[in-house]
């Protein structure tokens, strides 16, 4: 064999190598959303493409909502609409130090991703902002609500940052880490030191103090029950396929406990808990919604293992939409995700 053959081949060997690590190291490495996110208390991160098909799946074509005219009006002077054009909502959590202040006990940062810019939307967003500063190169445009600023820029040709933290600086990092989001292991630190805890085909998930936007009065709530659980714990949720089940997912959260002994009285507690769930809702009615319920009790599974509780249970397609058809806001868009940007068309 010539010599120039060898070092071809050893070229063509040597870039499949790098090409095969490349791959594998971004198969591991969170989603760049996600990894865009500033220093936080907790991310949540969702791609709603999957959810899209299970619910299309489960109820065929989807049929659009009943739309208020001022949500109307800003599908029409944007052409954005945040059902059908989003596709990934990462969202960072920050812990107020005042929870009576107008942010309430959470502040949040968000980045989405999707159909969702353009010159339609600077120009809404000029018409609704108070002002407008420039970060590296990048127009945010300040909205007054509620008492607080929500801060908006066109980050990327399909990216958005959201925030309406008190001062800029958390959406001046995410503008920052679009400079460094191609390696596949930047982004906070608590991302980097829980992501490798969330399953691999997980395409809804949450890290480290989940539980801020669902605690009352140091208590978290969830579809109603109290769980025995502080509103700092870090968790560690995810939603996944139930694979081979098309139309079913598995939903998993694990709690890492203080200690050894606190996570036995949780899990105990947890164990009660279910229990007491499960007699709660064999009573109710049967809809989707409720029977989903039931289905998501009956397959609940709580486990300890040393430091740390981990629950399992089956989440269904007609559980998720049931859930999506009566938990939207009145304009018909995902509450969690959509009243921000819109909220000044909404709530006039």
């Amino acid at each position: 064999m010539h010599r120039r053959t060898r070092r071809t081949l050893f070229i063509v060997a040597a870039a499949v190598l790098l090409l095969a690590v490349a791959i594998f190291l971004r198969s591991k490495a969170p989603p760049e959303a996600a990894r865009l996110l500033p220093e936080s208390d907790g991310i949540i991160y969702v791609n709603l493409k999957p959810f899209r098909v299970l619910l299309r799946h489960e109820h065929g074509k989807i049929k659009p909502p009943n739309r208020v005219p001022d949500y109307q009006d800003f599908v029409n002077a944007t052409g954005i609409d945040w059902e059908r054009d989003l596709d990934q909502a990462a969202i960072a959590l920050h812990r107020m130090p005042n929870p009576n202040g107008p942010n309430g006990p959470v502040a949040y940062s968000m980045v989405m991703v999707g159909k969702i810019t353009g010159p339609r939307l600077n120009n809404w967003l000029s018409a609704h902002a108070a002002s407008r500063d420039v970060y590296a190169g990048h127009t945010i445009y300040n909205i007054p609500s509620e008492g607080r600023t929500v801060r908006v820029s066109q980050i990327g040709y399909d990216v958005i940052a959201v925030s309406n933290t008190p001062a800029p600086e958390q959406i001046h990092s995410i503008i920052d880490r679009r400079t460094t989001a191609a390696w596949p292991f930047a982004g906070s630190t608590i991302l980097r030191q829980h992501f490798h805890d969330v399953p691999l085909l997980a395409f809804a998930w949450g890290v480290g103090q989940i539980g801020l936007p669902f605690s009352q009065s140091g208590a978290i709530s969830v579809f109603g029950f109290q769980l025995p659980l502080q509103n700092n714990s870090t968790i560690i949720a995810s939603i996944s396929p139930r694979l081979p089940v098309p139309d079913a997912l598995r939903l998993r959260v694990e709690e890492i406990a203080p200690d050894e002994q606190a996570a036995a009285r949780q899990s105990a507690a947890l164990v009660t808990l279910a229990t007491m769930a499960r007699g709660f809702t064999a009573p109710l009615v049967s809809n989707a919604a409720n029977n989903g319920l039931r289905q998501l009790l009956s397959t609940a599974v709580i486990t300890q293992r040393h430091d740390r509780v981990l629950v399992t249970a089956t989440l269904t397609s007609a559980f998720l939409g049931a859930l999506s058809n009566g938990n939207k806001n009145p304009a018909g868009q995902p509450a969690a995700v959509g009243t921000e940007l819109n909220e000044q068309g909404t709530r006039q």
